[in-house]
This record gives C-alpha cells, sequence and structure tokens, in this order.
C-alpha cells in the first residue's frame, strides 16, 4: 500500500478507505479485498501493478456492489504463474479464481493487461460473465506497435524493470498526473523483474488470441481509454465497441494510459452507466 506521504490529495481518501479493508487470499494463493455488498464486481490491474492501482474504483462502487479486486499472478501478494505462460493461462488462473471465491457469475473490468484477462473470460467463460469492461485495452496492435512491445517485453529480461520507460507512456507532464505517476512508480520499481517480465511477456504476444471473439460476447461490454493513450488507443477501443453486440465506448478526453486514477470521475460515471446496463443472465446463474 502506497504511504499517506506520497498519495496525491485526490485520492487520499480513496487509499485511506481501502486501507481498512483485509488482505484475504485464495487457497490458491490469489491476493485480493473484498468490500461492499450486492452484484459482484471483479477488478484486475495492469502489469507492473497491484490491487490498489483501482482504490478509486474500490471505494465508489462498494456503495452499491460486492467489488473484488485482486492481486494478478506475481503481483503484490499473489503467486506466480510459471514462466512461459501466455494470455491463456492468465485466462484460466481468473477462472479459478472465481472457483475459489465461489463466485458464479460475475461484473469483470481489467486495466491494461487485466483487461485482456477481462476480454478473454467473456470470449471462453461466457456463462459466468454478466457484463465486461476493457480499461485501456490493446487489440490488434499494428507491425511498429507489436515490434515495440516485444522489444520491450525482451529488454525486461534482460535490463530488469525499468519504471520510467511506462510513466513517460502512460502521464503526461500536468501537475496531476505527477503526483498520481509518483505512486505507480513506486509500485513499478518494486516489482519482481521475473514476474514482471512473464506478465509482459503474456500482455505483448496476447492482444490478438481473442481479438476475434468480441462479435461473439453477448454481455454489456463497456471499452474505454484516455484519448492521449499512444499505445492503448482510442482506435483499439472503437474497433472493440463496433464489433461487440453491446459494446460501448468511453474516450476521456486530456487522459492517458492510467485514466482509471487520473480522472476517477469520468471513469466511474462510465462504469456506473455499463453496470446500469441490462443483462441476459442473472447473478448466480450458470
Amino acid at each position: 500500500m502506497a504511504q499517506d506521504t506520497m498519495v496525491p490529495p485526490s485520492l487520499r481518501g480513496a487509499f485511506a478507505e481501502l486501507g481498512t479493508a483485509k488482505r484475504r487470499q485464495t487457497r490458491r494463493g490469489t491476493a485480493y479485498v473484498q468490500m461492499g455488498a450486492g452484484e459482484p464486481l471483479v477488478l484486475v490491474h495492469g502489469v507492473g501493478m497491484r490491487l490498489e492501482a483501482w482504490a478509486p474504483q474500490i471505494v465508489h462502487f462498494a456503495r452499491s456492489h460486492t467489488v473484488i479486486a485482486l492481486d494478478m499472478p506475481g503481483h503484490g501478494d499473489s503467486a506466480p504463474l510459471p514462466i512461459g505462460s501466455n494470455l491463456r493461462d492468465f485466462v484460466g488462473w481468473f477462472g479459478e479464481v472465481l472457483d475459489d471465491l465461489g463466485l458464479e457469475a460475475v461484473n469483470v473490468a481489467g486495466h491494461s493487461m487485466g483487461a485482456l484477462i477481462a476480454g478473454g473470460a467473456a470470449a471462453s467463460l461466457p456463462d459466468r460473465i454478466l457484463r465486461v469492461a476493457c480499461l485501456n485495452a490493446a487489440h490488434c496492435r499494428s507491425m511498429a506497435a507489436k515490434r515495440a512491445v516485444l522489444e520491450r517485453a525482451a529488454a525486461i529480461w534482460t535490463e530488469g524493470v525499468d519504471p520510467d520507460g511506462p510513466i513517460g507512456r502512460w502521464f503526461d507532464s500536468s501537475e496531476g498526473s505527477r503526483e498520481v505517476s509518483s505512486v505507480v512508480h513506486g509500485w513499478l520499481a518494486g516489482a519482481s523483474a521475473q514476474n514482471y517480465a512473464v506478465t509482459y511477456t503474456a500482455f505483448a504476444t496476447g492482444d490478438e488470441i481473442y481479438a476475434a471473439a468480441w462479435p461473439g460476447v453477448t454481455a454489456p461490454a463497456l471499452f474505454l481509454t484516455g484519448s492521449d493513450d499512444p499505445n492503448s488507443t482510442p482506435e483499439m477501443s472503437r474497433q472493440m465497441a463496433a464489433l461487440a453486440p453491446r459494446g460501448q465506448l468511453a474516450i476521456i478526453e486530456g487522459h492517458r494510459h492510467m485514466v482509471n486514477l487520473t480522472a476517477p470521475g469520468p471513469v466511474n460515471a462510465a462504469m456506473e452507466a455499463w453496470l446500469a446496463t441490462a443483462c441476459a443472465m442473472p447473478a448466480g446463474a450458470r
């Protein structure tokens, strides 16, 4: 958990409230926090992050939902997946978490790598996904973008985690972004290099694995990104929203990759509208 002195005033209340939640662990070693009551909403963060990256959403949606925020494998306090694990393995991990927690059907929101996992779950576990939200998701990268992300993945194995690279891509130079980026920088700097490399490699090679499945996903699907995100671009979200039968699109103007932290108000509003969309399957049904 970030210390109070590191947390910007705009997020301090959310971090303080999240800090009162008990950290738990599934029988297979996934760390999580659970807050609130109501229909389940499961949150999955991105590479190098930890469940605290969802702090504004955890606290906000715990007023209306049972919110379960997960540490991804090898992040925070969660056990890692083996070297060589790909996106399908991470989606399998997510299904096991639902089993371990006794969750039959859930809403799932993922950010970045978490969005790829959420999309994979919607495609491969359709009877367990009520609604799916993909924040700052990669989709069918261009050849240049694919080459760049694969080069970054290879560099992590030999050079370790470089927090400054992601910070430069994920944030602009505004004062508000600098405050949030200092917290995110700390999470990246504290990440396990091997676990980061395993996860980033799965992220780098995973943008097309479930890409063709969106036309068959009948759950309400939100695709949200920042207008200035250079890697999980607005065009990617537009493409996915057009493919999904019940796709919803939200572009947050003037923000980049960590939009759920830099613009929690607009992000929470978009997620509220998504969660209010009727789904075909009642909670608890398989």
